[in-house]
């Protein structure tokens, strides 16, 4: 487990070859296992397929554009009237969701959008989501066209035992 988390990387560039169903069912049940305050799991998905959608997602802001080649746009929504802790929650379940895509061999990256509310509007409005939604993320995946080598990024002099 520890060298899965090691090797998940922002992965930005995709072949053109598609996600396998069962391996976008995979990905969004690891999703849905993250942990939820009160187990109210306020998460919502939209997984984007279609080509021209994921071409108008690439516009959502200019850290976007990969998702114009990606196999699958996961963008992960959340309820916030029924969780104040639904960023949370939703962050978690986008924790998971990166690591599953590694642990299939797939690339993927977070693409936020929360807390800004045109990018989440241009969202809202593009795929039709009701306005009960806010839009924590998206998150391109496909097959990697490039190679990351696994890092951790353990910094010592964040870690404090017993007080600060």
């Amino acid at each position: 487990m520890l060298e899965l988390i090691r090797s998940r990387r922002s992965v930005r560039k995709y072949t053109s070859e598609p996600i396998r169903d069962a391996d976008i069912q995979a990905m969004l049940e690891a999703a849905m296992a993250a942990p939820s305050a009160s187990n109210i799991k306020p998460w919502e998905f939209v997984v984007v397929r279609d080509r021209d959608l994921c071409r108008q997602l690439a516009d959502t802001h200019p850290y976007s554009k990969m998702a114009a080649d990606a196999a699958a746009v996961f963008v992960v929504c959340g309820r916030e009237s029924e969780s104040r802790h639904w960023v949370e929650d939703t962050s978690a379940a986008t924790q998971n969701l990166l690591l599953a895509a590694a642990g299939l061999g797939l690339g993927a990256v977070w693409v936020a959008c929360y807390p800004n509310a045109d990018r989440e509007g241009y969202v809202r409005q593009l795929l039709g989501l009701p306005d009960t939604l806010r839009v924590l993320c998206l998150v391109p995946a496909g097959h990697p066209a490039e190679v990351k080598s696994p890092r951790t990024q353990f910094d010592a002099s964040r870690v404090h035992y017993d007080s600060y």
